[in-house]
């Protein structure tokens, strides 16, 4: 192996050094600016206070806006709408992009334009037709909840009996296991938004656009298109050699995908799920457009919400606080499967 010389080995690591630096810098500049028990705008650079104090992390989670809502219910908005948004996108993203990659079908290249195009668009750009289509959808919180009571025991029975059934057939391993209680975790989530939708009763009206169901439904209408693409990218790496030798085994077409295919898939559908989760989870646009309701709102909004009509008004302090907050959970993750994220960022651009 050719060594660099001393010259070009201190140029690069005085070059990494400034890089260094100049990312950690503001990172380091937010820490010391949440501990800082003054508040005023900042006159002064100060990296580490003189007197250092986490009462602004205490009254972050304690109440984290003048609104009546607590941290709890901001951390469980967020929660339930990345998480259910990025499931919901990766769920219907694998379908659609295996069909794209395995079966040739009338209009399968217009479609597959379609989707590529839409690829080029920012997720904003049809917020305004959403919000219009949304708004319209409206009716009472006992009829949601009887829908999605509906959805959720459908949910039960179908991931129930296929859970079931793969047990039966010894079948149940791996993927195939994670697949059924993830739909069983679905129907639950269901069953309990049902539930509560139910017990408001026929009196209170719901209007899809101003819900955390119309956003999620906003958010995954935006990455979906990119989420085929991606993993119809990877699906297509996967030798047909495969699938044919398990059909030839007896195999169904649809233990051909579960059994063979999605066990190949797993590590570019969970880097797709956490880049969509971490898109979801610091997204705040979409959702100040169409919320107006304080219990619905997220984590990203009421950090935005902080910042107040005038910037003098703000405690600095509490707003570095939040910040660190809501940026811990993504940072932590990122952080320990760093390798395996920057690793599968390429794992859907070769195609074979």
């Amino acid at each position: 192996m050719n060594k660099l010389k001393l010259k070009n080995q201190l140029s690069a690591q005085l070059l990494l050094v400034i890089i260094t630096i100049t990312v950690m810098f503001p990172i380091v500049y937010i820490l010391g600016l949440s501990i800082n028990p003054d508040g005023r705008r900042p006159s002064e650079l100060v990296i580490f206070p003189a007197k250092p104090t986490l009462a602004n992390y205490a009254q972050v989670l304690d109440r984290p806006t003048a609104n009546p809502v607590s941290f709890s219910q901001l951390l469980s908005n967020s929660l339930m709408l990345s998480t259910g948004s990025a499931a919901m996108s990766l769920l219907i993203g694998v379908f659609a992009a295996y069909a794209f990659s395995r079966f040739k079908f009338v209009g399968r290249s217009f479609l597959m334009s379609a989707v590529l195009g839409l690829t080029l668009l920012p997720s904003v750009a049809g917020l305004l037709p959403l919000f219009i289509l949304l708004n319209r959808i409206r009716t009472n919180a006992a009829m949601v909840g009887v829908a999605m009571l509906v959805l959720a025991i459908l949910a039960i029975v179908v991931f129930g009996m296929f859970l079931l059934s793969r047990i039966r057939n010894r079948e149940a391993g791996g993927w195939t296991f994670v697949f059924g209680l993830g739909g069983l975790l679905i129907g639950a989530l269901l069953l309990y938004g049902g539930i509560i939708n139910f017990a408001k009763g026929a009196e209170e009206e719901f209007i899809l656009r101003n819900s955390l169901y119309g956003v999620g439904i906003t958010m995954i209408s935006g990455g979906l298109p990119f989420t085929i693409w991606y993993l119809k990218g990877y699906l297509d790496t996967i030798p047909k050699e495969l699938e044919e030798a398990a059909r030839i085994d007896g195999a169904s077409f649809n233990q051909t995908f579960f059994l063979v295919v999605l066990p190949l898939a797993v590590p570019v559908l969970a880097i797709r799920f956490f880049l969509s989760f971490m898109g979801d989870w610091t997204e705040f646009y979409i959702s100040w457009q169409f919320l107006t309701d304080p219990k619905d709102y997220t984590l990203a909004m009421t950090l935005w919400n902080i910042v107040g009509q005038y910037a003098a008004n703000i405690s600095w302090n509490i707003f570095a606080a939040y910040s660190v907050v809501v940026a811990l959970p993504i940072a932590v993750v990122y952080a320990i499967f760093q390798k395996q994220i920057v690793g599968g960022l390429t794992l859907g651009g070769v195609k074979g």
